[in-house]
């Protein structure tokens, strides 16, 4: 991204210098207010819009004030009651979101695989036979003296077939990325939005680890959004067999150790009615599915094949990350328990897109104590889900899940008697998420005076609450999707650990990160093109074009059939379209005032003031409020 001009950045310097210490949080206490208040005010509202959403776009507000605040946190706890017309259209454009895992296996990942295998086999077979030859120019790589060839290289080595094929492959993970930052940004379902990112984040896989990104649409779309109000459960079972998690944790390569008493298939496969039951289409014989006895044998030797035996990794993760946590008394000996409990869970034929099966031949057969519950020996696939069990009913669960929403919605150090009141419905409800998620929201705590602002936004966050506070029309997400991966240090799904991304104001406070975000909104309301090619015209730029209803007509006074033209090839050039003239027509006191109300809520320093009192331009003041230290804060 292109950096701003020098007096300008100064300004923007000093400004991010001046962040660092407003943005500093501090432990917020537990109060004794009511709840939702009765007569919210604009402040209240803010609040409710930036914690529950993506920050409130030109006449949230308005709205929310005619409808009630406490009608529309009951809307947003029950999405599937709101209208999302806009944003469905808008996803119609990414076909690749509503393929099954199979299809889009087959149509776009297997075809991209094949052809790479077959070019890595090719320059193999050049390269053997140019060291046969004593010849490394024979290659047919196109380098000289044997080096490797580049990645352009390998490129301009394609047919257009071959091209379209790989690109194929490339969209598809960019169009989840670009329907993530345009559902965050268009979705009348913020909350709904707000904890899919919460709960992908908590279990969180890695696109760039094998074939993670292959499974990642159907991850987000299929095992975290359906439940992120719904059950605990039936949300951590889904994440357990899923394909993505079991090959991001390893958990689909985890088997019994050598010596390990594992079982067999089952000899009585009968289905209802004592009939014999069939084989299902494409089920491995030794697999087993739920309901069929399973027999323990003892293995047999086989010298000459390799072991790969037991892997610690999800069970580790899924004890201390997705259900106890880290400080929970679990030991290093409960962790090798659950691993070997889980034995056997790993994915069928994952070259064409299978998804979860249970391997009894893989499974530890042996007994079990796993927080000091004996698992007798001999069960198979259902001493996995009985530890599932055991995991999201266990107390320290209900505190860890609790403190982590509280974390998200309320404050870095939450109040503890709101964690133990989230915690306490967690457990009543057996693991209702949006009970749990309910108490938080409406709590005295969440509505008290130093939970306002009392959060900093992660890169994420702000790029979509910019993108809503200036109404922008996104044509297209790509240039957010690279800047969050270039400038801002959040690239969409690319978090490696498995902790995932933090929420806390440490991780992202810092004078180099506030000044990329003031870059990014400068970048934001000159249309995107500077975010999208790194360079560019002048800070600042050119007013973005109107929108379509808004050009001139040939006919109208003043304008003329070129001059639309020039609108309009202007206009599709532009990645991300802003009405400046809608958010400040200029630069006097009363278009700054109207833009610290509306973006700011009415609440600026006198430092902000100032700085944006040297405002040289409309964009120059949208994008300093924007890049303010009050708009990093939610």
């Amino acid at each position: 991204m292109r950096h701003a001009h020098p007096p300008t950045q100064r300004r923007l310097a000093l400004l991010a210098a001046a962040g660092i210490v407003l943005l500093g949080a501090g432990p917020l206490v537990a109060q004794r207010d009511n709840g939702i208040p009765k007569n919210p005010d604009e402040r209240v509202i803010t609040h409710v819009l930036n914690r529950l959403g993506y920050g409130p776009r030109p006449g949230d507000i308005e709205r929310v004030q005619r409808m009630g605040l406490t009608a529309y946190i009951n809307d947003q706890l029950n999405p599937s009651q709101i209208a999302d017309a806009a944003l469905a259209a808008r996803l119609e454009q990414f076909p690749t979101l509503a393929m099954s895992q199979e299809e889009l296996v087959a149509r776009v990942f297997a075809p991209a695989d094949e052809q790479r295998r077959e070019l890595q086999q090719k320059q193999a077979a050049q390269a053997r036979a140019a060291a046969a030859a004593g010849d490394p120019a024979m290659t047919g790589t196109g380098t000289a003296n044997g080096t490797p060839p580049t990645p352009e290289q390998l490129r301009q080595q394609l047919t257009p077939e071959q091209r379209m094929i790989q690109q194929a492959a490339q969209a598809a993970p960019n169009e989840l990325m670009q329907a993530k930052i345009l559902r965050a940004v268009m979705s009348e379902r913020q909350l709904e939005e707000v904890l899919v990112d919460f709960w992908f984040n908590h279990f969180n896989v890695f696109i760039g680890k094998g074939q993670v990104r292959e499974y990642l649409n159907e991850y987000e779309r299929d095992v975290i959004r359906p439940h992120v109000l719904g059950n605990f459960r039936e949300l951590l079972g889904a994440t357990a067999q899923s394909p993505a998690m079991l090959f991001y944790l390893d958990n689909f390569q985890s088997q019994a150790p050598q010596g390990a008493v594992t079982l067999g298939p089952g000899n009585d496969r009968r289905g209802r009615g004592g009939q014999p039951q069939a084989r299902r289409p494409g089920q491995i014989p030794g697999q087993v599915r739920p309901g069929q006895m399973q027999i323990p044998i003892m293995p047999q030797p086989q010298p000459n094949r390799p072991q790969r035996g037991l892997n610690e990794n999800y069970a580790r993760e899924l004890m201390e990350l997705h259900t106890l946590g880290v400080d929970a008394g679990y030991t290093q000996q409960d962790v090798v328990e659950l691993a070997r409990i889980l034995t056997g869970w790993t994915i069928d034929r994952p070259q064409l897109g299978g998804s979860f099966v249970f391997r009894p031949q893989s499974h530890d057969a042996g007994e079990k104590v796993l927080l000091g519950t004996k698992f007798p020996g001999g069960k198979g696939m259902e001493e996995g889900e009985r530890a599932l069990d055991l995991l999201a009913s266990h107390p320290a669960t209900a505190k860890h899940i609790a403190f982590k929403l509280a974390q998200r919605f309320v404050a870095d150090t939450p109040p503890q008697p709101l964690v133990d009141r989230a915690a306490k419905k967690f457990t009543e409800t057996k693991g209702n998420l949006r009970e749990v998620t309910r108490v938080i929201i409406t709590s005295p705590e969440f509505f008290a005076a130093d939970a306002y602002r009392a959060k900093v936004k992660t890169p994420f966050e702000f790029v979509v609450s910019a993108a809503r506070a200036a109404n922008a029309n996104i044509v297209n997400a790509q240039p957010i999707v690279n800047a969050l991966r270039t400038d801002l240090g959040m690239p969409l799904y690319g978090c490696q650990p498995p902790t995932g991304y933090s929420m806390t104001a440490d991780a992202w406070v810092n004078t180099g990160s506030l000044l990329n975000r003031m870059n990014f909104a400068l970048q934001l309301v000159t249309g995107g093109q500077q975010m999208q090619l790194g360079r560019g015209g002048r800070l600042g730029g050119p007013p973005p074009p109107q929108r379509p209803d808004q050009l001139k007509r040939p006919n109208a006074p003043g304008a003329n059939q070129q001059q639309l033209l020039r609108q309009q090839q202007q206009m599709a050039r532009m990645p991300i379209l802003v009405d400046i003239k809608a958010l400040a027509p200029d630069t006097t006191d009363g278009s700054r005032d109207a833009l610290v109300r509306a973006v700011l809520a009415g609440q600026a320093s006198d430092a902000t003031r100032e700085t944006l009192g040297r405002a040289e331009t409309p964009q120059h003041l949208i994008a300093l409020t924007l890049g303010s230290p009050e708009f990093q804060r939610r």
